[in-house]
């Protein structure tokens, strides 16, 4: 893409790749009109009208001749033509041919002209020189140009008028209007600068200040931005180069020069940059000249970080076992390109899967993100996912779709060192409740005891006493204390297993309860937390899991309530009452309200206003029993169980 508004160095580097064969097409406004120098041998006219900034006219025999011109050198002759077909078909007349071949044009009736014999009396003078008309009849007024619509505007600033009020400072105010607008912005706004500068140069020294003028070019020393950004920063820096030559302007004026020489050097590789990243698809040069239509003749690379390259250029991205093909690779062109990355992909997707294989334990993890399914990883890279298996504790890996898409032997080979990890994960961090489910499948072991352990055991070794109550009552003695032996708590209120309330355990408990109810993972209380105030409805439904119990506005870990409820029967010590300081629970965080309700459940009373911390036992409070109807489909049940 080349455009007049780009810097030569950056029209240089564009016209540079396409003569190099990189790219196929060069997209240029009116460079070649203006002289790009490009070994061209025809020029195709698509169009002979063009809109000039008034009105869409045609080219004149002088337009056409400078276009057609620059097919050919010295070396050979050039030729030019015109496309066929299109809504706009350009046709040369046979006149215009012969006379853009002969260079035989109408001479010029007419020539543009400005008083060249200035009055620099004063700046009403100055502008009145400048309007002069021509007396000659070849001679016309040229229009007004930036230069002189700049000292228009400036004349009536009253500062710059004060300024210049001598021959001299007038002839200086002058120079500086001719300072060039290569922002366009305009006479009104490049007027500013201009009188910005002239404010300099009228006082003290007579140079612009050197701090201002860094100040200035660091203010445009960025690459970043769009195109249209960084060429209006080139625009700016080819303003401060004009001011950098003109060597009474600055005191150091080739330090100057160098620096803004420099900067739009960087500014214009920036520039190329740019345009070659938007318009130029390299990928595709490079698929037609290296392979044509066979991806096989591909060099193929995969590098540290993922990036996959066909021939030095970036095609996509190896996530771990997961090839995703860059955006802008496209069409036919990223058909072949991923063809030519699968021929060669698979050998470098063995190395990777011999790697897990081989990967120390450590190196794998389950990844429990809150609202996301429970997924398997190795380093960075996912694996799979957790869904329902035979039981809590056996649950079913799910591979990626990348992984399981490989030969069958490799994905059996995967299978089995991630089965064997979990396996091991969970017998490692969850053994009270690995221990609990071979006692539930013993052969000697009671009926009753076994329906208890089997519940605890799909509950994650955390059991509400409630709906086993009946059940624990009718244990004889010895499958009580069978059941105490297998590190089960028979607290108060629930059954559990206290070494899987610490953190990790929890967490892999919450995260394999999900994996079976075929959900996302639920919040997780925060590590070590034993109470939690006013939780989320979604935090308590997890934290319930967990081992914590609601009361009220807060919930509390079934172990610190155990310990609560400990302490109370400690202090009756067999009696019906019992004064229970509330210090314990206080240094749990568990508010008045709370204490109140803890000490109900558990089955204590207050005494009265009078006596505050005075709690009379009667017993937890159990669950009425359900009433079978007398009538309907579900009264012959209540006979069935009868």
């Amino acid at each position: 893409m080349v455009m007049g508004a780009l810097s030569p160095a950056t029209r240089n580097a564009q016209v540079a790749m396409y003569q190099a064969g990189e790219v196929d097409y060069l997209v240029a406004t009116d460079a070649i009109g203006m002289g790009l120098n490009m070994d061209v041998g025809h020029v195709a006219f698509a169009s002979l009208t063009k809109f000039d900034g008034k009105k869409q006219r045609r080219l004149s025999l002088p337009e056409m001749a400078q276009i057609a011109g620059r097919a050919g050198r010295h070396q050979r002759d050039g030729t030019f033509g015109v496309l066929a077909g299109g809504p706009d078909a350009a046709e040369f007349s046979e006149l215009d041919i012969d006379r853009i071949e002969a260079h035989r044009f109408q001479p010029l009736d007419h020539l543009l002209w400005r008083n060249p014999d200035l009055d620099f009396s004063s700046i009403e003078d100055l502008i009145a020189s400048l309007e002069v008309r021509p007396d000659q009849p070849l001679l016309r007024a040229a229009p007004e140009a930036v230069d002189q619509a700049v000292l228009r505007v400036l004349s009536g600033d009253a500062k710059v008028r004060d300024r210049a009020s001598r021959p001299a400072m007038i002839a200086r105010l002058w120079s500086a209007c001719g300072l060039p607008d290569f922002r366009k912005l305009g006479p009104e706004h490049h007027a500013r600068l201009v009188g910005q500068m002239f404010s300099f140069l009228s006082e003290g020294n007579g140079t612009i200040s050197a701090d201002w003028f860094g100040r200035e070019l660091t203010r445009l020393d960025s690459i970043q931005g769009d195109v249209d950004t960084l060429a209006a920063r080139i625009a700016a820096v080819r303003t401060w180069a004009y001011v950098a030559h003109r060597i009474d302007w600055l005191e150091d004026p080739v330090h100057w020069a160098e620096k803004t020489r420099t900067l739009e050097l960087k500014l214009s590789d920036a520039l190329h940059q740019k345009l070659t990243e938007r318009f130029v698809d390299r990928r595709t040069s490079v698929l037609m000249k290296t392979i044509g239509n066979d991806p096989a003749l591909l060099d193929v690379e995969v590098d540290d970080a993922g990036g996959v390259t066909v021939d030095g250029e970036t095609i996509g991205t190896l996530n771990g076992f997961t090839f995703t093909p860059d955006a802008a690779a496209r069409g036919q062109d990223h058909k072949r390109l991923l063809a030519a990355a699968e021929l060669r992909l698979p050998k470098e997707l063995a190395r990777r899967v011999q790697r897990l294989i081989e990967a120390p334990d450590s190196a794998f993890a389950i990844l429990t993100e809150a609202n996301a399914p429970v997924r398997l990883a190795w380093g960075k890279t996912q694996l799979g996912l957790l869904k329902p298996g035979r039981s809590l504790l056996e649950p079913r890996l799910h591979l990626d779709p990348a992984l399981a898409r490989m030969e069958p032997k490799l994905r059996s080979s995967i299978e089995t060192r991630l089965n064997g990890w979990l396996s091991q994960l969970i017998r490692t961090r969850l053994s009270p409740l690995v221990r609990l489910t071979h006692s539930a499948r013993a052969p000697d072991i009671a009926p009753t005891l076994r329906g208890i352990l089997v519940q605890l055991t799909e509950q994650g070794g955390v059991l509400d006493r409630t709906g086993v109550d009946e059940v624990l009552a009718g244990l004889e003695r010895k499958d009580r204390h069978a059941l105490q032996q297998m590190g089960v708590t028979i607290g108060t209120l629930d059954l559990f297993m206290p070494p899987l309330l610490k953190p990790e355990p929890t967490r892999l408990r919450l995260a394999l309860i999900a994996a079976r109810r075929a959900q996302t993972m639920p919040p997780l209380p925060l590590p070590g937390l034993g109470l939690l105030d006013r939780p989320s409805a979604e935090l308590a439904r997890a934290a319930q899991s967990a081992g914590f119990r609601r009361f009220g506005e807060q919930m509390l870990r079934i172990d610190l309530v155990e310990k609560i409820a400990r302490t109370a029967h400690d202090l009756r010590a067999g009696a019906r009452t019992a004064m229970v300081d509330p210090a314990l629970a206080t240094s749990l965080g568990v508010g008045a309200a709370t204490h109140d309700r803890i000490m109900r459940a558990l089955g204590f009373m207050p005494e009265g206003d009078s006596h505050p911390h005075k709690w009379r036992w009667r017993g937890r409070p159990r669950r009425p029993a359900v009433q079978v109807p007398t009538s309907g489909a579900f009264a012959l049940l209540g006979q069935l169980k009868r």
